[in-house]
């Protein structure tokens, strides 16, 4: 399984019916936090990289999460692709995206404290590397990518502070858990699930070698060996050497 925008490994725990997990992060200190509190362990591979270019050989895993972390793609659909490329055909796919078409986004609009139209299909930037995107949008690259879309998802329907403020959190979940299934008829809260399924694409079978994994983000070649002087992943192709240090496969830059 791939956990993409994994962090510090606060959800990974959660994926126990998968023999092997993947955190990706671009952080190389969020996946540093997330060994110290997982360990080293057959289990778990650590990886940083960029999500534009993803060092994993197609078709490869069973399942993938992407929670809390599109909403810092400027290139959402690109993101994807590469998503749906690692993903062998039937894996499930759980995607949380931040909505822009959520109820309090639509009454600042129409009250004029928003410039930017809740209701058009382009994501907003509110901030630098943070968009929000309309649900109509994500569905349509989900779509167009080969993802079979199965369940939709409303949550954080309650997420103002005068609730949080007088109403016990136990209570607003249970309420906010009533209404999460309301997500397969529209879409009025900041953050969204979606459950999809890849369709087409290949199964790649791999050996018990973490590194067989991978492939070089710069050319595709798979599969890496190492380099002689100290075991890090090289590429045979391009040449380009990449990092390991202290548990942790490092793809975002290459040393040769």
């Amino acid at each position: 399984m791939l956990e993409l925008g994994a962090g510090a490994g606060r959800n990974t725990p959660r994926y126990a019916g998968y023999e092997r997990t993947v955190l990706l992060d671009y952080s190389r200190t969020q996946l540093e936090q997330a060994r110290l509190r997982l360990g080293d362990s057959p289990r778990y591979t650590y990886v940083a990289a960029d999500i534009y270019r993803l060092p994993f050989v197609d078709g490869l895993f069973d399942g993938a999460t992407m929670i809390r972390t599109l909403h810092h793609m400027a290139d959402a659909p690109k993101a994807l692709s590469q998503v749906k490329q690692a993903l062998q055909p039937g894996a499930a796919f759980i995607l949380e995206f931040a909505n822009k078409r959520n109820l309090k986004s639509i009454l600042r609009y129409w009250m004029g404290r928003q410039s930017w139209s809740p209701f058009a299909p382009e994501p907003v930037e509110f901030a630098a590397l943070n968009f929000d995107f309309h649900p109509r949008s994500v569905f349509g690259w989900l779509d167009d990518l080969g993802f079979k879309r199965e369940r939709t998802l409303t949550v954080s329907h309650f997420r103002m502070e005068f609730l949080k403020r007088t109403i016990p959190a136990s209570l607003l979940a249970s309420m906010d858990g009533f209404f999460q299934p309301t997500g397969a008829w529209f879409q009025l809260t900041p953050s969204v699930f979606v459950k999809a399924t890849a369709v087409g694409g290949t199964k790649k079978d791999i050996s018990a070698d973490p590194r067989s994994i991978f492939k070089c983000p710069a050319c595709g070649h798979s599969p890496l060996g190492e380099a002689q002087d100290d075991g890090q992943p090289l590429c045979a192709s391009c040449g380009k050497q990449w990092g390991f240090k202290n548990g942790i496969y490092d793809f975002r830059e290459a040393a040769g």
